[in-house]
């Protein structure tokens, strides 16, 4: 029997909340491509669990499998099955059976809320979490549709102060909240940082990948009378314990638009090139040591470069395959694999694009095979 954890498995199509999920139907081939309620954000390749689990749905966020045998389950379980099989020694001693970083979806139909995510200090003292949540965007659609041109809310102005925040919130001024913040037009090939503790948001119409520490702590500069009005899931808090919380989150550190370009929108780095085509780093550890990113696109075999950590890959366009020893899986637009750490003889082949996204930790030990 081949060894289950010698080759890639195939990660099935999930949705975990939002209406919308138009453009992410389209991508994923999935017909009628139509917006409606049953999700326009998916987790990909996710070990991690929304903060909207209940008890009727306690794995939502969790990504399913299909591995080589047939058997389908969650990504978890099949990593549990053997953790240093499937994750490397590396990368178990760093995050255990967890992968260190999470993979999505986003296809706003609507804006979305002005928000702020905490760095990895504030989550550890405040929600006790092991994560923060700094994350990244990579354009990859754009809803020729949408009300006006997509863009971005990314970081604040100069000057902006905690006590002009508090005015605003106690106020309920979302808008002047917002303007508050740099609109930045976006277009698609574009890579976005998004440091943890600065404001931001999606504007309508924008379809992107997001790269994150595995985290799911988002706070909305908004009293939570609305928010509960808004979910059903939401806990409640003190109000003057969630105005700590959400206005504590930010860090008020602003900049004029063209510093706040200079240090949000990612050009690309080229990491190696050659007749088979061209892999470049989307995020890389000059942008954020919690992750990382690279796009490859080829035109003929190249050796997938072996990290001595696990890969989440993602097709975005044309048609190939990855090759291993004793076999082949296809690839195209809208797949998504999880690589094990080692799979020996992993050929990326065809006329195709793929993202391949890595956990903490990745950077160093790359190989730069070809």
């Amino acid at each position: 029997m081949t060894n289950l954890f010698k080759q890639p498995w195939r990660l099935t199509h999930t949705v975990v909340r939002g209406k919308g999920g138009r453009e992410l139907k389209k991508f994923r081939r999935i017909h009628p491509a139509v917006d409606d309620d049953t999700g326009s954000e998916s987790w990909v390749g996710s070990v991690i669990r929304a903060r909207q689990a209940s008890p009727e749905h306690p794995n939502m966020g969790c990504a399913e499998t299909i591995l080589p045998d047939g058997n389908r389950m969650y990504l978890f379980e099949a990593i549990n099955l053997d953790p240093l099989a499937a994750l490397g020694e590396q990368h178990y001693r760093r995050h255990r059976c967890g992968l260190g970083v999470l993979v999505k979806y986003l296809d706003a139909q609507f804006k979305y809320p002005l928000q702020v995510h905490p760095t990895r200090s504030r989550a550890q003292e405040v929600f006790a979490s092991n994560f923060g949540k700094e994350e990244s965007w990579y354009v990859i659609g754009l809803r020729e549709d949408a009300p006006e041109p997509p863009y971005i809310l990314a970081g604040f102005k100069e000057g902006v102060s905690l006590r002009d925040m508090e005015q605003l919130y106690r106020l309920e001024d979302i808008a002047a909240m917002e303007r508050l913040c740099h609109k930045i037009p976006i277009t698609v090939g574009e890579t976005y940082i998004i440091k943890a503790g600065a404001p931001h948001a999606l504007g309508a119409g924008a379809f992107v990948v997001e790269v994150q520490e595995p985290c799911d702590i988002t706070l909305v500069p908004v009293k939570q009378k609305v928010l509960a009005a808004q979910s059903k899931q939401y806990r409640f808090l003190d109000e003057p314990v969630y105005e700590e919380r959400v206005l504590g989150t930010f860090i008020y550190e602003g900049y004029g638009y063209e510093e706040t370009l200079k240090r949000c929108r990612i050009p690309p780095k080229t990491i190696r090139e050659g007749d088979w085509g061209k892999e470049v780093y989307l995020i890389g550890p000059e942008q954020t040591g919690f992750f990382s990113f690279t796009r490859a696109d080829v035109k003929s075999a190249v050796k997938i470069r072996a990290t001595g950590f696990p890969q989440i890959v993602l097709a975005l366009e044309g048609e190939g395959s990855l090759r291993f020893e004793g076999g082949s899986v296809p690839l195209r637009r809208g797949d998504e694999w999880f690589l094990p750490y080692d799979i020996p003889g992993a050929v990326l082949d065809g006329a195709v694009s793929v993202i391949f996204c890595h956990p903490e930790g990745a950077e160093q030990p790359f190989g730069f095979v070809q």
